[in-house]
């Protein structure tokens, strides 16, 4: 149940390029939903929220407060689930002239981003807890993404923080 968006939010050469995603996360008693807002480029947790409803509005939550805090990116990549394809969620894209990419059905490899991010909070997070409430697996769970964001080297790029990657400048090439 893993839902997915991927943007690339700073100013690059490259595009820009965003996905959303939210899978489930067991408590104690019941379950929680994460959705979360991903830059593909330095894998930058750009955004995130908490829902105990599969309910679109916290998916929206999310996508307007990564285009409030990072401004709009080119595009935005998402899986065909029913929060990323519904008028609220493709409105906010649409009345800010952002295009819209859908992953083909069954297109894992379209997901392996998201789910390198979900891999690692579940087993580096979630997996070890078992949140009683709600608050308390929001709370544990920001706490993770902020070490995500900015502690946790990654292999993908070269051994820097997502935050490393996401604010450090790419030289410019000249065309030939």
């Amino acid at each position: 149940m893993s839902r997915e968006v991927h943007v690339r939010f700073c100013e690059r050469p490259e595009v820009k390029f965003l996905r959303p995603t939210h899978p489930y996360i067991p408590m104690a008693r019941g379950f929680v939903y994460l959705a979360v807002v991903l830059d593909w480029f330095s894998r930058r947790v750009l955004s995130w929220r908490l829902s105990i409803t599969m309910e679109a509005a916290f998916c929206v939550a999310a996508l307007e407060d990564a285009l409030a805090r990072h401004g709009k990116p080119d595009i935005f990549n998402t899986d065909q689930g029913s929060q990323f394809t519904g008028a609220a969620f493709t409105g906010v894209l649409a009345n800010n002239d952002i295009a819209i990419s859908m992953d083909g059905k069954g297109a894992w490899r379209d997901n392996v981003f998201v789910e390198r991010l979900w891999r690692s909070v579940k087993y580096e997070e979630v997996y070890l807890r078992a949140y009683d409430s709600v608050g308390e697996a929001r709370a544990s769970i920001g706490r993770y993404l902020d070490f995500y964001n900015g502690r946790r080297p990654h292999s993908s790029l070269d051994g820097t923080t997502p935050d490393q990657a996401y604010f450090t400048p790419l030289p410019i090439r000249m065309a030939a």
